[in-house]
């Protein structure tokens, strides 16, 4: 695309030529190009070139630009191959078994020792220990989406969502499955009102649905007869009515033709000819009104309005007129015309998130309202964009008024929101990045933690409080109160550990950094392992997952499925931790499922078991997991639960104990101005 040349100057700088007998003279310096003075200098004649015409010249540029940025990544890649050569690899499990499946599963749930797998047509039950198929339902006309277990102490109760937000509750008893009720499905589709999340309380006393239809959202709750469904299965009454005909799921057994490869181990039988007490509907709860201008006339109507301090700070009861309210937007507008123009206010999907809560000290209930201990009294919901998180009385009837009991207002609108295993600790995360821990079984706020500049909360995993000792992490026995460790992954792709005990100031330290140059080592999801204490699963984007040990930190091992299986959606992995059983299931995606070859297209869906006791490392970390109260050095003996009387005089020792000390060393200092002042004394009399 260049062609070489010599400049006019250069051609006259060769050497002379006579042509018959005659001499040409030499050019003088002033006849010479200024533009060329670049030229005859610095360059060599014999490797000059001419300057090509345009678009050619263009394209030349850009030939160079695509090749010098090709050796730029060439380098990079170069640079990363040696990094990864030179870094110290960890250790690589492969899966214990392989489970072959002849539909991809969409979800997976765990409760047990039962695995459940939502599939294309419906949900089958797995044995977690040796992978077989014990029960399988699938006459759905569409797939299931989630599914969730509840461990209700001898029986399960589990519920599928279907593609279409249809809910179906289901009950495991012994050997038995039972059909319990559709929750919200309706003859006309049109009319449909899908359920976009679920929530089932601790122990299996309380369930709720997040509804949406026709333009509106609301969240019911239901309480659920555990008592007599036992009673029910063991002493099943079979009444079928022949003049109504009810539209029931039809159940059915595994046959020899099932469509999964895989062996069968029929031990759960379905039965749907026992009906079971549906569940009782407690309340419906719609998200709040937005705020508007006062319709009251003056401030004693405001307060008249509010009963009590019921539903104090909701914001709805308040003497701000619409006037007020636009001449603040006016204000507001005004300040930030240059950052608001051009941006187009999309509205929000109002969204809840909701726990059963405890009877606790923190949660101001009427005495009436109270049920009995261990069972959820309160409902903690928070909607899209809010800073309010509302509480609500699950002892309630269905003629009572729908109002909150309590608010907690926020600074800024929350985030998100987490409750513990055990129901005990809560986390409210704003949209600033500010997290308040409460201590709900204590009744205060363990503390306020802001995460560094830039980092937002994408999800809180709380761990059960473990202690390092003799360089391993250990769970120590008994019950511990006020100790609280939670990791939180950031929208960034930052992790951070966040730790509270007690009265004192909670702190934060960062696990993984955020990634600068690497943009797939970034952390998509990650998962607490009950059965390792103080250890979680960490998924990254380049599909690797790794076994994350927060106290260092430092990675113990990796996990990864064999070849040609892989993740293929990393940022969202289909898996599930036991929090019983050391086990934690994988979904192995095939390569290239939608490009695969013939050999791809005949390899079966599988989802990999790895087995933590299975392997060396971990093996010894599982077993000695905990250790008692009295192996505790006294220098990090955790702090215990003790009854109130023990409490007491525990307390009281340490008062008298404190006033002893103070009472001696004033004592010691009255001693010591005695002692100055016979000194002094004694020099006046010199």
């Amino acid at each position: 695309m260049s062609a070489p040349r010599a400049s006019r100057a250069q051609k006259v700088r060769r050497p002379l030529l006579t042509q018959k007998g005659l001499e040409v003279p030499p050019p003088t310096e002033k006849d010479w190009s200024k533009d060329e003075d670049r030229h005859h200098v610095l360059k060599d004649p014999d490797k000059q070139q001419r300057s090509l015409p345009q678009p050619y010249r263009m394209i030349n540029k850009l030939v160079d630009l695509v090749f010098s940025r090709s050796w730029e990544i060439i380098e990079e890649r170069d640079r990363l191959r040696e990094a990864e050569l030179s870094r110290i690899q960890p250790t690589t499990y492969p899966p214990v078994f392989q489970s072959k499946l002849g539909s991809v599963p969409n979800c997976m749930a765990v409760s047990q020792d039962y695995v459940f797998m939502g599939g294309a047509k419906g949900f089958s039950i797995y044995n977690l220990f040796n992978a077989k198929r014990v029960c399988v339902w699938d006459k759905m006309k569409v797939g299931v989406t989630s599914i969730w277990a509840a461990d209700l102490g001898s029986d399960i109760l589990i519920a599928p969502v279907d593609e279409m937000g249809v809910v179906r509750l289901f009950y495991i008893y012994k050997d038995s499955l039972f059909f319990i009720k559709t929750i919200n499905e309706v003859e006309d589709t049109n009319k449909q009102t899908p359920c976009a999340k679920m929530e089932i309380s601790h122990g299996g006393d309380f369930v709720a649905f997040l509804l949406q239809g026709a333009g509106d959202t609301w969240l019911d709750v239901y309480r659920l007869p555990k008592e007599s469904w036992l009673k029910e299965v063991e002493h099943p009454q079979v009444t079928p009515n022949p003049k109504k005909k009810v539209r029931q799921p039809q159940l059915n057994t595994l046959d020899s033709t099932s469509s999964d490869n895989l062996e069968m181990d029929i031990s759960i039988g379905l039965k749907g000819d026992v009906k079971l007490s549906p569940p009782v509907h407690v309340v419906k709860i719609k998200p709040p009104k937005p705020i508007t201008g006062t319709t009251f006339k003056s401030p004693l109507e405001v307060f008249a309005k509010v009963e009590g301090c019921l539903g104090l700070g909701s914001g709805q009861n308040h003497f701000i007129k619409d006037s007020q309210w636009e001449q603040q937007t006016a204000t507001f507008h005004a300040l930030y015309k240059k950052f608001l123009d051009g941006g187009s206010e999309e509205e929000l999907v109002s969204m809840a998130t909701f726990h059963f809560l405890l009877p606790s000290c923190v949660i101001m209930m009427p005495a009436e309202l109270k049920g009995p201990p261990g069972v959820p009294c309160v409902l903690g919901v928070h909607w899209t964009g809010r800073h309010n998180f509302f509480l609500y009385s699950l002892n309630r009837t269905a003629r009572d008024k729908v109002d909150p009991e309590s608010v907690w207002p926020c600074a800024a609108p929350i985030a998100l929101s987490q409750l513990s295993g055990c129901s005990s600790y809560l986390v409210l995360a704003c949209e600033d990045g500010v997290l308040t821990l409460w201590d709900l079984a204590k009744g205060f706020p363990l503390g306020v933690v802001a995460l560094p500049e830039g980092c937002f909360c994408q999800s809180v995993h709380f761990l059960k409080y473990f202690l390092v000792l003799g360089g391993r992490n250990v769970y120590p026995e008994g019950l511990v109160t006020s100790q609280v460790t939670c990791v939180v992954l950031c929208t960034d792709a930052s992790l951070h550990l966040v730790t509270a005990s007690g009265a004192q100031e909670p702190t934060t330290r960062t696990l993984v950094e955020r990634p600068a140059k690497h943009l797939d080592e970034a952390v998509c999801a990650v998962a607490p392992v009950p059965t390792l204490p103080g250890m979680v699963l960490v998924f990254s984007r380049n599909g690797s997952v790794q076994l994350l040990d927060v106290a260092g930190p430092q990675v113990v091992c990796a996990f990864a499925p064999p070849r040609p299986f892989r993740l293929e959606d990393p940022w969202k992995p289909v898996f599930v931790v036991s929090a019983l059983h050391p086990y934690f299931l994988l979904r192995g995606d095939r390569p290239n499922r939608r490009e695969a070859t013939d050999e791809a297209k005949d390899t079966p869906k599988s989802v990999f078991y790895f087995h933590f006791t299975a392997y060396p490392l971990l093996e010894d970390i599982v077993r000695n997991s905990s250790v008692p109260q009295a192996d505790l050095p006294d220098t990090v003996a955790s702090p215990r639960a003790l009854p109130l009387e023990e409490r007491c005089e525990s307390f009281l020792q340490k008062r008298f104990q404190k006033l002893d000390h103070q009472v001696k060393e004033q004592e010691h200092w009255t001693r010591l101005r005695r002692y100055s002042l016979l000194l002094q004394r004694e020099n006046l009399k010199k």
